[in-house]
């Protein structure tokens, strides 16, 4: 889980995530399972005006999120140049702490992290040959790489977010989490994500 790929893919993977999280995460000890209300979603493109990958639209609802629980969402965007591999991925994920913004350091794979191809993830959650998960199957929407240049858009879909196994620290706070998609050395897109959890634990 964590988070991967690039203004597009971030929003596809994070779908594909979404679909496989149960088969995806397996944190043992250092995780619990819990019940999470996330609210204050927001969104904005953070690359140069140049980037080859920009994200056009984000929708999601309700606001606060249930986890577990029923998520609709809608999402497009746009790449001018094919996303191939490798897609490197440079994750900065912060928590306000007292007024100040702390970069949270990566853990299992989850927080702070760099990951040297984003295609390589994708793989991993959903094998190569299989299909892509509804409802990205139905709307044509690939979840492999390479991403063809063009438009890609994902209508409002429901999905259902089973009970995740999260890290033990990811409990209650305002978070955002910044997400830079590169490759060949030269910035590609980049997304930043504000939310705030409220969870159980």
């Amino acid at each position: 889980m964590s988070t991967m790929k690039n203004c597009i893919a971030a929003v596809i993977t994070t779908l594909c995530i979404v679909t496989h999280v149960n088969d995806a995460l397996d944190f043992e000890k250092t995780h619990t399972a819990y019940s999470a209300k996330i609210f204050g979603f927001s969104w904005e493109n953070c690359g140069k005006p140049d980037d080859p990958a920009v994200l056009k639209t984000l929708a999601l609802s309700p606001d606060p999120i249930t986890v577990p629980g029923d998520l609709t969402a809608s999402a497009s965007g746009n790449t001018t140049v094919d996303l191939a591999a490798p897609l490197a991925v440079n994750v900065t994920l912060e928590k306000e702490v007292a007024g100040f913004w702390v970069k949270v350091p990566c853990l299992d794979e989850i927080g702070s992290c760099h990951y040297t191809d984003g295609c390589d993830l994708l793989n991993q959650l959903i094998p190569p040959g299989q299909d892509c998960p509804e409802p990205l199957h139905t709307y044509g929407i690939p979840c492999h790489c390479p991403f063809k240049a063009g438009l890609y858009t994902l209508p409002e879909s429901d999905f259902y977010l089973p009970d995740i196994d999260l890290p033990y620290w990811l409990t209650n706070g305002h978070y955002r989490v910044q997400g830079v998609l590169g490759a060949m050395g030269k910035e590609l897109g980049c997304l930043k994500i504000t939310f705030s959890v409220h969870s159980n634990y």
